[in-house]
């Protein structure tokens, strides 16, 4: 990443300037028992700071495709920061996370905050609309100044839930879902955690969201809010990744040398929030809501694992080559199906969001049956294209000797000799992108890839739940009456 002359109140606009951006903000972050000085100069930390660097890059490279038009400023604006004015603007959000799921080949952190902006904007005016408060021209407020500054919003949404079988007043714990415990004349007091967040040590700011249709007993619970990442309270707790630790020991055992995702613990300690970044204060019965549109944009923002879908078929048609059998029936099969199965994951997400409507609040929204469609299909296909790249990759995908031993001047001519592929491949290009497979499927950037697929945006029984309300059986019956001749 090149140096930046970026200074703090200046707009972010190039990938180096938002590196320089984290830079000496002291969050208090933890990683493997030992507080993290300066997560930007992290070894394992940063992969996952250039993954989301990319998304600046990229619209510096491609402003048509991931920029547009503040309504608020009138300036272009990174689109992950957008309001969308069209439906043509929610397929536009997809096209852009496939190109950066290409570019990155991993999780690039920014889906969840571009997903809650929009949910709260219109939720915020339902509420406005419904009971007099004023939320919408708060979050309006907030919102144009993020979009003067070109900041990055994460989403903080999923509590840690304690007994799930209980609600959230009844836990015998209160921390275990985040609430309000003050009401100050200026602001509120927060305290609780929110679990697997992405990317929340990269942002700066999060949108505090209830992970749960409320009861009115929870009033305390029902909160949505916009907190600094350094504000005084928040702590962070690095989650592990599988293989993180090669980050530390070389390029080659990485598998993908450039980017990783990121998940992390946060845990609000006492956290103050200013009125006019509170958004919802005790209206449970929206809560519902929240939860449904969030997920329907969340759900189908799974598009970018498409394009993370297509580095590991560009991967496994690689090492095919490599191995001297691209022509081979059984691989050409092979790798026909990954991409059947990746452009059905992106058919379904696209479709959402071309069949998008507008909300009263003036913006727009997927379709919330292909948007959980969309999502059932990340739950399922991701591994299948997963399990196929190492079927064609081979065993070596999990044996390989360590970079240190092909560095050694004693082992390594002998491991050069016998992992070398058909003539004219370089035995490190086979070793890397058997790397790059192996940590796509199993290791650190499987977590996006695959876990994620699983459990991001809800678990696969939630899409079914979703899809089972919305499936309108009985009207499906009537079409099957009339064409049998049967009486109503």
């Amino acid at each position: 990443m090149s140096d930046t002359t970026w200074q703090p109140g200046n707009p972010i606009v190039t990938g180096a300037d938002y590196v320089a951006s984290l830079r000496g903000r002291g969050l208090e972050v933890w990683l493997m028992g030992e507080r993290v000085e300066e997560p930007a100069d992290h070894p394992i930390i940063r992969p996952s700071i250039d993954a989301m660097a990319a998304t600046y890059d990229l619209a510096v490279a491609d402003p048509e495709l991931a920029t547009t038009v503040s309504p608020y400023t009138g300036e272009r604006i990174n689109r992950f920061l957008h309001v969308t004015e069209s439906a043509a603007d929610v397929v536009a959000q997809n096209r852009m996370q496939r190109r950066l799921g290409q570019l990155t080949g991993t999780c690039f952190q920014r889906c969840v905050g571009m997903d809650a902006i929009n949910s709260i904007f219109s939720l915020a005016w339902d509420m406005d609309e419904e009971l007099g408060t004023g939320y919408h021209p708060r979050f309006v407020a907030w919102l144009t100044g993020m979009h003067r500054s070109g900041l990055v919003i994460g989403g903080a949404m999923t509590d840690v839930k304690g007994d799930r079988s209980k609600s959230p007043s009844q836990q015998s714990d209160p921390d275990v879902y985040v609430h309000i415990v003050e009401r100050r004349d200026d602001g509120i007091v927060l305290r609780g955690a929110k679990a697997h967040q992405t990317g929340a040590v990269n942002s700066h700011w999060l949108l505090v969201m209830p992970t749960l249709r409320l009861d009115p007993t929870d009033g305390d619970y029902a909160v949505m809010a916009a907190v600094e990442v350094d504000a005084p309270g928040l702590r962070y707790v690095y989650g592990r990744q599988s293989c993180d630790s090669r980050s530390m020991q070389g390029s080659i055992d990485v598998g993908n040398a450039g980017f990783a995702g990121q998940e992390a613990l946060v845990v609000l300690d006492d956290v103050f929030v200013p009125w006019e970044h509170v958004f919802m204060d005790g209206e449970t019965a929206y809560t519902g809501e929240l939860v449904e549109r969030f997920t329907a944009y969340h759900r189908r923002s799974y598009v970018c694992k498409s394009g993370v879908g297509d580095v590991l078929i560009g991967a496994a048609s690689l090492v095919a080559d490599y191995n001297g059998v691209p022509s081979a029936s059984h691989i050409r099969d092979k790798i026909a199906e990954m991409v059947h199965m990746n452009e059905t994951i992106y058919a379904t997400g696209i479709g959402a969001s071309h069949e998008a409507h507008q909300t009263a609040a003036g913006n727009w929204e997927p379709d919330v049956m292909l948007a959980n469609v969309c999502k059932q299909n990340v739950t399922r296909l991701p591994y299948e294209i997963g399990r196929l790249a190492q079927d064609i990759a081979g065993g070596a995908v999990v044996t390989l000797p360590s970079e240190q031993d092909f560095a050694h001047p004693d082992i390594g001519p002998v491991l050069e000799k016998y992992f070398a592929g058909r003539d004219g491949v370089v035995t490190e290009d086979r070793v890397r992108v058997l790397r790059l497979i192996e940590n796509m499927t199993m290791g650190r950037n499987a977590v996006g890839y695959l876990t994620e697929s699983l459990h991001g945006a809800g678990s696969p029984q939630a899409q079914r739940i979703v899809i089972s309300r919305r499936a309108d059986l009985d009207e499906k019956r009537d079409m099957a009456r009339r064409l049998a001749g049967i009486d109503g």
